[in-house]
């Protein structure tokens, strides 16, 4: 285990830790809107009232804004502060998670949206 004062540990820069204040209050925010927009979605749904399709842009909004938030703080935790040696190794990785945390995100959306039609 690497301490701070070992030269594998390097501390993220200046520049990337000003994204990390942004970025949790984007996922946060994002995540109230997503549990907010579910609950009316919810209730609209148990009133027996038809529910325009457009209104599932705003969940489907609010987590893309969760996922894009989750992913770029996990850009700044495991990229950004990894060591110079292993910077590659962790873009890598995370390019790969990245892309998988996307593609189930879109893969729900397309079947919601298509379940709506039949």
């Amino acid at each position: 285990m690497s301490t701070p004062s070992s030269p594998s540990h390097t501390r993220p820069a200046p520049s990337a830790q000003r994204w990390r204040k942004p970025l949790l209050a984007l996922e946060f925010t994002a995540l109230a809107i997503l549990v907010g927009s579910m609950a009316i979605l919810s209730n609209l749904g148990q009133s027996g009232e038809p529910v325009s399709p457009g209104w599932l842009l705003v969940p489907a909004l609010a987590s893309l804004g969760v996922f894009a938030s989750f992913i770029g703080l996990m850009y700044l935790r495991w990229v950004v502060a990894a060591s110079a040696e292993r910077q590659l190794r962790h873009k890598i990785i995370f390019g790969l998670l990245a892309l998988t945390l996307l593609g189930v995100w879109g893969y729900g959306i397309v079947r919601t949206w298509l379940s709506l039609g039949g």
